[in-house]
């Protein structure tokens, strides 16, 4: 018996009504979340055509073979970006006016599997042992309304396809639990004299990669209180004649507590090491995560949330990253540190949720100050093939402030590219600031996902 698909209507209904317009195939990602006993599919997403394609028709009957694979893999990237803990990119689907065909199988297998590696190369965390390691292809033909649906281990390269159900459920998020928290984050690397020469990214992934550690083994109270892992989340709480607890009444307030020293038995050792610098990564973000009300328990709940503290800070430094790269120096020498003043200022992109209609669940954006609605709107729609009430907004960080500067005592560029020693070694700091000015905020509508690589990036 393989696994059982648990889908929203509105899924269903958005499968349905997407038209081919001659084309040979439309491609997307199914997004939801992952239990031990079945899947549940809240959302589904459109890979956005390239702009040759929807200029030329000449493509409008292209085999199947023609799906571009790093555009749908790039696509799959950024649309992760934009999901809160608990929510993955479960599968893909692709639509064609013919029934399932070997041809269409052998594509799916390969997406697939593209596509996980695609969205998992930058994370902090892994996958456990226990966790689901199906993942799903779907076939609609928009002729008969008939659907195809496999699944193949993501672990295993040589994995043969499974069976598995898809069924229907109306409002199937209409109920799940939320999940809030803020983390303080203060991360400080110290930089060697090898390290002050790697590019600003890399120190920083350094960094949040030990801080990562910290975050894994931390302390996670739930509404004050530390609860057994292998308990019911709802253990306690009162449920209606249905069965399930509102989510509206259930948003749960999450605390990290991280530990500070090691424990007694583990012994330390204390070592000198000469630096030329550091990066500072301070402040606090707002963390968000969801998850299932059918029986969830403690541990589902609370490997949610680390997941998205861990996202969230990583995505924001690469999302700067990428834009600094894109923008700052075009002939990819990454913002050299050679500054005409002591201090130069960078801003990070802050978080904004955004509703999924009919359901408690809110997707996440990232966006720069600088962005113009317009653009912000334009991207979103492009990344989720969704439209999205103004006010429905709700900004996650109108009064907070994060920053990560970095103090360098030698000329270094964040990328290398050549090997030629700076001969006028100057002192300089950069500070980048995770910062809202509610005055602009007021004036800005939507959310955005301030990527560099943009889709028009690709197709220039």
């Amino acid at each position: 018996m393989g696994r059982t698909y648990i889908v929203e209507e509105a899924v269903g209904q958005y499968l349905s009504n997407i038209n081919l317009q001659g084309k040979a195939f439309v491609s997307g990602l199914l997004i939801g979340q992952c239990s031990s006993q079945k899947d549940y599919v809240i959302l589904a997403t459109r890979t956005p055509p390239k702009e040759e394609q929807n200029e030329s028709p000449k493509h409008s009957k292209a085999k199947l073979d023609s799906l571009d694979e790093e555009w749908a893999t790039e696509h799959a990237h950024q649309v992760s970006r934009m999901l809160p803990g608990g929510l993955l990119v479960l599968g893909v689907f692709i639509i064609t006016a013919l029934e399932m065909g070997n041809e269409f199988q052998n594509t799916l297998r390969r997406l697939v599997f593209a596509v996980e590696k695609s969205v998992n190369k930058k994370r902090l965390w892994n996958f456990t042992e226990e966790e689901v390691s199906e993942r799903v292809i779907l076939h609609f033909c928009s002729s008969t309304k008939k659907i195809f649906c496999r699944t193949y281990d993501i672990h295993d390269p040589k994995s043969s396809a499974k069976p598995a159900d898809w069924k229907y459920q109306n409002g199937l998020s209409a109920s799940w639990l939320s999940l809030e928290c803020t983390v303080y984050v203060n991360i400080h690397v110290p930089l060697s004299t090898t390290s002050v020469s790697y590019t600003l990214e890399k120190n920083t992934k350094n960094g949040l990669a030990r801080w990562a550690k910290q975050i894994e083994d931390g302390i996670y109270l739930i509404n004050g209180q530390v609860k057994d892992e292998d308990s019911d989340l709802l253990e306690g709480q009162k449920k209606s004649s249905r069965g399930n607890t509102q989510a509206a009444n259930h948003s749960f307030d999450i605390r990290v507590l991280t530990q500070l020293l090691l424990n007694s038995d583990h012994r330390s050792t204390a070592m000198v090491q000469i630096c030329s610098g550091s990066v500072n990564l301070k402040g606090a973000v707002k963390c968000r995560a969801y998850i299932h009300s059918h029986k969830p328990k403690v541990k589902d709940a609370v490997q949610a949330m680390k997941r998205d503290i861990l996202n969230t800070v990583a995505d924001r430094c690469e999302i700067l990253f990428e834009d600094l790269l894109l923008n700052e120096i075009p002939e990819k020498k990454v913002m050299s540190i050679k500054l005409n003043s002591e201090k130069e200022f960078h801003i990070l992109p802050h978080r904004v949720f955004v509703p999924i209609p009919g359901s408690t669940v809110m997707l996440c954006d990232y966006k720069f100050g600088d962005e113009s609605t317009e653009e912000i709107r334009d991207h979103f729609i492009e990344m989720l093939d969704h439209m999205i009430q103004i006010e429905d907004l709700e900004i996650a960080e109108e009064i907070n402030t994060a920053c990560i500067s970095s103090s360098i005592d030698t000329e270094a560029s964040l990328e290398n590219t050549d090997d030629e020693q700076p001969k006028h070694p100057i002192k300089t700091t950069i500070v980048l600031k995770i910062q809202q000015n509610i005055g602009v905020i007021a004036a800005f509508a939507v959310a955005a996902l301030a990527a560099g690589i943009s889709f028009h990036y690709f197709s220039d």
